[in-house]
């Protein structure tokens, strides 16, 4: 079993996610997180929020809607940068991109015909008789949209319109509005957090390429002078991989990868990539873009809206540059888990950063049949909840307990035994290193929280 393969089992096995509609049969492409998969979540987005808005004076914030005008996605180039063409197999229906299929049949040994090298290629590469499509019984090319198309009204015909591919138009078709209701200037950013769809034609690698997924996103307006465009370009290129580290992602597991022209977006003037080295081999989660002017220049064109800036201070009007910050919350996510899983002799743990840890601490009574140590035990849970994610365990023995709590990286385990109805002391155990500390009840907020701030 890989790694990745003892990724899934454990999120699973622990709650962090589970397949979408499962009991249905699943649908491809979709996850939901579990009880402590959407707390792991919600703290790596909540670690990025601080970090990009809380704690800066030049970076606001906005919640744009999910749907939005179809002109807006005509302006940004989605509808037209956003087809594919792709082949049907006329015997199992399955679509794909013919330059992808043809470079599996290489990647295949000769003489092996049922066997797929690149697993994410396996089940969309495999025709229903256990071998690879055979071309002749593939379709010309057609073109799909990789957007998704959903129907509004309540009488017909009803308008069409598409689920967003990406949030960053939310945010450039609310420049003016923010301009114009705070006292932000050039250069500021606005930081976005949202749910993006793309009909995947390939999804697959777990959460890593679904078809609903999740952003967090910096649009960072700038003098368009190429001077501050390579300045902030190189300051968020830094930034963001920093704030990596700092997460505790190793080192030597990140990268970053430049695009070459020929490589980019529609809208990129330069652009690179921090990727990961995971199971499947390095791969993009990150993206820092210099978008140039484009897509303000193209929604004050299709909107007839004046989206120029005015700068008072140098007496100009421009329609400012844009440098892109990108991450996928669910890659990200992701990728933190794979980063932290460590297998010991006798345990599995997630080496998480405490910060992003589901729980903070975990609280046991030593027994579950011990009326006045469960009481004790309540009492301490209760009064760290309002303090720390904490959670409850008094099932089975406290090894059990231990491994079950490393499992999903608690990085403190608090156990209330026959003693501490004596010495008002409780045992605090590390998860990393299964040091046991002895702490007395009123001190347990503040020696928590040292070790957390460390």
């Amino acid at each position: 079993m890989d790694v990745l393969e003892k990724i899934v089992s454990l999120s699973k096995r622990r709650g962090f996610i589970f397949p979408g509609s499962e009991i249905y049969g699943g649908l491809g492409g979709t996850w939901d997180y579990g009880p402590v998969g959407c707390l792991l979540k919600k703290n790596v987005k909540d670690e990025w929020w601080k970090d990009m808005v809380s704690l800066r004076d030049d970076i606001v914030g906005v919640d744009a809607a999910i749907m939005m005008n179809p002109r807006a996605w005509e302006a940004s180039g989605h509808v037209e940068a956003f087809v594919d063409p792709l082949v049907e197999c006329k015997i199992c229906h399955k679509r794909f991109r013919e330059d992808h299929f043809k470079e599996f049949l290489k990647s295949v040994p000769v003489g092996v015909g049922n066997v797929a090298p690149k697993k994410e290629y396996q089940d969309l590469f495999i025709c229903s008789n256990g071998k690879p499509h055979a071309l002749e019984k593939l379709t010309e090319p057609r073109v799909f949209n990789l957007l998704v198309e959903s129907l509004i009204g309540v009488t017909e015909p009803k308008e069409k319109i598409y689920l967003r591919g990406e949030i960053t138009n939310g945010v450039h078709v609310n420049f003016k509005n923010v301009v114009d209701s705070t006292r932000i200037k050039i250069p500021f950013g606005i930081a976005q957090i949202g749910k993006a769809f793309r009909n995947e034609i390939t999804p697959g690698n777990f959460t890593f390429r679904s078809r609903e997924f999740e952003q967090m996103e910096v649009q960072y307006y700038i003098r368009p002078d190429e001077k501050e465009g390579e300045k902030w370009f190189q300051y968020w290129k830094d930034n963001r991989m920093e704030w990596y580290l700092k997460l505790g992602m190793k080192k030597e597991n990140l990268r970053f990868r430049d695009h070459a022209p020929s490589e980019r977006a529609h809208y990129a003037r330069a652009a690179t990539d921090i990727e990961y080295n995971a199971p499947w081999g390095w791969s993009e989660f990150m993206g820092i873009h210099h978008r140039g002017d484009w897509d303000l220049r193209r929604h004050q064109e299709y909107s007839g809206r004046d989206l120029r800036y005015k700068d008072l201070e140098r007496n100009e009007e421009y329609i400012p540059w844009d440098i892109e910050s990108s991450a996928g919350v669910d890659r990200s996510t992701l990728f933190f888990l794979i980063d932290s899983f460590v297998e010991e002799e006798k345990r599995i743990v997630l080496r998480l950063h405490p910060r992003l840890a589901p729980y903070k601490v975990a609280v046991f009574p030593l027994v579950a049949n011990n009326a006045e140590i469960v009481t004790k035990a309540h009492t301490i849970y209760k009064n760290l909840k309002p303090f720390f994610s904490a959670t409850w365990d008094d099932r089975g023995n406290i090894g059990k307990r231990y491994f079950a709590q490393d499992e999903i990286g608690t990085p403190f385990c608090a156990t209330i035994d026959h003693q501490t109805l004596d010495d008002d002391a409780i045992t605090i155990r590390d998860r990393d290193t299964m040091k046991q500390d002895r702490v007395k009840i009123p001190n347990i907020v503040n020696y928590i929280k040292d070790r957390l701030e460390k």
